[in-house]
C-alpha cells in the first residue's frame, strides 16, 4: 500500500493513501488487522482520504508500523464492523460537518443573497414550520410547535424576515444538538445492552451434551438451555418443555410455555425448566433487533421529571401567547408584542430537560452502567433504602470452597466430583466455586445423571447411578426432602459450618456430604455503604438465605442497618413490599435466579456485572464492570444530573423573563429578542450535556 507520512508526533502517525485506498467497510478492516498488534492502542480511519491515525505507546515499534502498511495489499484487507469508538467517532464527524455546513451557509446567505431572494428564501423555509403549528392548531394543542410557527409568522407579518430567518437558523440549530446527543447514546447503550453469551451445551447425535463455543453454533445443531439460560439463538424445540420469558421481545411482563415444535427466539430466557432447541438463526441480527427494541422502550422510559418539563412547557405556551396580546392592548404597539412573541420559556426548557436525562444516561454507560430508563435515573436519586442481596453483591462474585466434609460412604474426593457432576450445567456463583474447586483438585466427572431439575432458591434433583441424587440448601434437603440427620452428623454441621454458606449433597435419601462455601466480603463493601449513608440512602438492609451468625457478622462488619437471614425468595419479595408500605423507596441490589421476584419489586433495581441472565432481564439498572462502587456513581450521577435541571430551569425563567420585559418596554427589537432567546436555548441547552462526573480512568 502507497502512503504518505503527514506527520509523526512522538507514538502518534497519520499517514494518507489517497481517496480512493479503501472504503469506509475496508478502513474497519485494516484498523481490525493493526489492532492485533499488542502496541497499538487506537486507529481512527477516514475512507473521505484515505487516512489512518494510528496511536501506539512503543515510539520503538514506528518502522514495524510503516513496514506493515508498505507491505499491505488488497487481498489482505477484509470488511470489518466498526467498533463502538468507530460509530461515535462516525457521528461526532456528522454532526460537526453539519454545524459547519449549516454556519457556513448561513454565512454565505448573509453576504451573497440579495434582499429580494432572501425575503422569498425565508418565506419557503418557513413552510414546514406553518405546516407543523398547523398540525398543533387542528389537534387543539398549544405546544411550542404552534408558538415557533405564530412567531416565524409574526416576523414575516410586520416583514422582519432577518428576525424570522435567525429564529429559524437557531431552531435548526437546537435541532442538529437534540438529534446528535440522541444518536450518540443509542451507539452507546446499544453496546452496553448486549448480553453476551460465549458457550453453550451443544446436544450430538449420541445425546450427550458438549460444553462449544457460541461461535461454532452453526443452524440445523441442537442446543440445550436450563432454568435461568439465555436463549442465544433463533430457533424450534425439538424437546423439553420451559417457560420462557420473551418480554424482552413482546414486552409481555408473563413467561410463555415453550414445548416441541414451538418456536424461540434469541435474548429470551428460560425461567423454569429445560429444552433442546434446533437453531434456525445464530447470527449477530438477531441480536441486534432486540438491542433495538430495547433502546427505542428506554426512550420511552421518561423520567418522570422530564414528563413534567414537557408538560410544563407545553402549558406555558397559552401564557406566552397571552403575554403577547396583553403588550399589543397596552401598548398598541405591534414592534414590542412581536418582542414578547419571539420569547418563550418552553422551548429551552423542553430542549434542556430531555439532553440532561439523555446525556446522563450516556455518561453512565460510560462509566460501565447501563441504565433503560430516565424514570430509573430519577428514581435512583430520590430513593432512601437500599436492599442488598448477600452473595455474590456484598460478597465477591467468586466464592471459594473452604470444606468438603464426608458424612457417609462417599469420599471427601467423591463428595466433590458428584456436587461438580450435578451443578456445572448452572450459572450461579455457588456452583460455578464448586465446579472449579472440582476443576483445581482435576477431578474428571463423566455425564452420569439423568434429567437435571433446579428447583428455584432450594437446589438441584436428579437420578444419579441409579439413585435420587439432590444438592442445595439445608431448607432443601432437611424441610423439604426430610433427608434424616443423626446426632453425629448434627455435631458436625454445628462444629464446622458457623462461619460458611453451606450446601448439602444427599444421596439416596442419606446426607453425603457437606460443601463449605468461604464467601468473601468484597473489600470495597463497607466504604461504599458509609459513602451511600453519606449521599441520603439512610436504611441499608441486607437479605440473605444464610444462618443467623453469618448474616449477623457480615451485618456488623459492613455497618448495615438491617438484615434478614435465612430468606427465601417469597421473602424477598415480601420484605421489599412491607418497607414501600412505610412510605420508602426502594433500591434492589441482586445477582441470582432467586432474586428476580424482588427485583421486579423494588422501585428500582440493579443487577451485578455476573448476574444471572433472567436478574439482568428484569433489573432496571446493570453494571457492566465488577466495583460496587459504582452504586456510589449512579447515585451522585444521579442527584447531580437532578441539580443541573433545577438550575437549568432557574436560569430559564430569569433570562427570558428578562428579555420578555426588556421587549415590552422597547428596549430591544423583535429580532434582538429572537437572537438572545435562542442563543440562550441552544447554551443551556448545550450545557445541559455536560458530564456531571469526572471521566472514568482508562487505565
Amino acid at each position: 500500500m502507497r502512503y504518505e507520512l503527514v506527520y509523526d508526533t512522538g507514538t502518534r502517525l497519520r499517514i494518507r493513501c489517497g481517496k480512493y485506498a479503501f472504503t469506509e467497510r475496508e478502513g474497519y478492516g485494516i484498523a481490525e488487522l493493526l489492532l492485533k498488534k499488542d502496541y497499538i492502542t487506537e486507529i481512527i480511519t477516514s475512507y473521505r482520504n484515505g487516512s489512518l491515525l494510528i496511536k501506539y505507546d512503543d515510539i520503538n515499534k514506528k518502522n514495524d508500523i510503516l513496514i506493515f502498511i508498505k507491505n499491505l495489499k488488497r487481498n489482505d484487507v477484509k470488511e470489518a464492523e466498526p467498533t463502538e469508538k468507530d460509530v461515535i467517532c462516525s457521528i461526532e464527524n456528522e454532526f460537526y460537518l453539519k454545524i459547519a455546513k449549516k454556519i457556513l451557509r448561513r454565512l454565505l446567505y448573509e453576504i451573497f443573497v440579495p434582499i429580494p431572494l432572501k425575503t422569498v428564501y425565508v418565506c419557503c423555509c418557513a413552510l414546514p414550520y406553518f405546516k407543523e403549528g398547523l398540525n398543533s392548531l387542528l389537534r387543539l394543542d398549544m405546544d411550542v410547535s404552534l408558538l415557533d410557527a405564530v412567531a416565524i409568522g409574526g416576523a414575516i407579518y410586520k416583514r422582519s424576515f432577518k428576525s424570522a430567518g435567525s429564529l429559524m437558523f437557531l431552531l435548526s440549530l437546537s435541532r442538529i444538538l437534540e438529534d446528535y446527543t440522541v444518536q450518540r447514546t443509542k451507539s452507546t447503550l446499544k453496546t452496553s445492552l448486549a448480553i453476551n453469551v460465549d458457550t453453550v451445551w451443544l446436544v450430538n447425535d449420541e445425546n450427550k451434551e458438549i460444553s462449544v463455543p457460541l461461535s461454532k453454533v452453526t443452524p440445523g445443531d441442537r442446543i440445550k438451555i436450563r432454568t435461568g439460560g439465555l436463549i442465544p439463538v433463533d430457533g424450534t424445540v425439538t424437546s423439553g418443555e420451559a417457560m420462557v420469558n420473551e418480554a424482552s421481545m413482546t414486552g409481555e411482563p408473563l413467561s410463555v410455555n415453550k414445548n416441541r415444535g414451538k418456536t424461540v427466539h434469541a435474548g429470551t430466557v428460560v425461567e423454569e425448566g429445560a429444552i433442546v432447541i434446533k437453531v434456525r438463526a445464530v447470527d449477530e441480527e438477531t441480536r441486534i433487533n432486540k438491542i433495538i427494541e430495547l433502546i427505542e422502550k428506554s426512550e420511552s422510559l421518561k423520567a418522570g421529571i422530564q414528563s413534567k418539563a414537557e408538560t410544563l412547557a407545553d402549558s406555558i405556551v397559552p401564557l406566552s401567547l397571552a403575554a403577547t396580546i396583553l403588550t399589543y392592548i397596552l401598548t398598541r404597539n405591534s414592534t414590542k408584542a412581536l418582542s414578547v412573541l419571539m420569547v418563550d420559556y418552553s422551548c429551552a426548557i423542553k430542549l434542556s430537560t430531555p439532553l440532561s436525562v439523555i446525556s446522563a444516561m450516556q455518561e453512565a454507560s460510560n462509566h460501565k452502567i447501563m441504565i433503560k430508563g430516565g424514570k430509573y435515573l430519577e428514581a435512583y436519586a430520590q430513593a432512601d433504602t437500599i436492599v442488598f442481596d448477600k452473595t455474590g453483591t456484598l460478597t465477591r462474585a467468586c466464592p471459594e470452597v473452604a470444606k468438603i466434609i464426608p458424612c457417609g460412604k462417599y469420599t471427601r474426593e467423591e463428595v466433590l466430583k458428584v456436587a461438580a457432576c450435578l451443578e456445572e450445567h448452572f450459572a450461579h456463583s455457588v456452583a460455578r466455586s464448586i465446579v472449579r474447586q472440582a476443576e483445581l483438585e482435576d477431578l474428571k466427572h463423566a455425564e452420569e445423571h439423568a434429567e437435571v431439575e433446579y428447583i428455584l432458591a432450594h437446589g438441584i434433583s436428579t437420578t444419579f447411578r441409579n439413585k435420587r441424587a439432590m444438592i442445595g440448601s439445608g431448607h432443601f434437603i432437611f424441610d423439604d426432602e426430610k433427608i434424616p440427620l443423626s446426632r453425629e452428623q448434627e455435631k458436625i454441621i454445628e462444629e464446622n459450618t458457623r462461619e460458611y454458606s453451606t450446601i448439602y449433597l444427599a444421596m439416596a435419601g442419606k446426607l453425603e456430604g457437606i460443601i463449605c462455601i468461604r464467601d468473601p466480603v468484597r473489600p470495597e463493601a463497607k466504604d461504599v455503604i458509609t459513602k451511600l449513608k453519606d449521599l441520603g440512602i439512610g436504611n441499608v438492609v441486607m437479605l440473605t438465605g444464610d444462618s443467623e451468625n453469618a448474616a449477623s457478622s457480615v451485618s456488623k462488619r459492613l455497618g448495615i442497618t438491617e438484615y434478614r437471614s435465612q430468606v427465601l425468595p417469597e421473602d424477598k419479595v415480601r420484605i421489599i413490599e412491607e418497607i414501600k408500605r412505610e412510605g420508602r423507596k426502594v433500591i434492589m441490589v441482586g445477582d441470582g435466579i432467586n432474586d428476580s421476584p424482588a427485583l421486579s419489586s423494588a422501585d428500582v433495581s440493579v443487577a451485578m456485572r455476573d448476574s444471572s441472565d433472567i436478574a439482568r432481564e428484569v433489573a432496571d439498572i446493570s453494571l457492566l464492570s465488577a466495583d460496587l462502587d459504582e452504586l456510589v456513581t449512579i447515585r451522585v450521577l444521579s442527584q447531580k444530573m437532578l441539580d443541573k435541571i433545577n438550575n437549568n430551569y432557574r436560569a430559564i425563567v430569569f433570562i427570558n423573563t428578562s428579555l420578555i420585559g426588556l421587549g415590552a418596554a422597547g428596549v430591544i427589537s423583535p429580532s434582538t429578542s429572537s437572537l438572545f432567546h435562542n442563543l440562550s436555548t441552544v447554551v443551556i441547552g448545550a450545557l445541559s450535556t455536560r458530564p456531571c462526573l469526572e471521566a472514568p480512568s482508562t487505565s
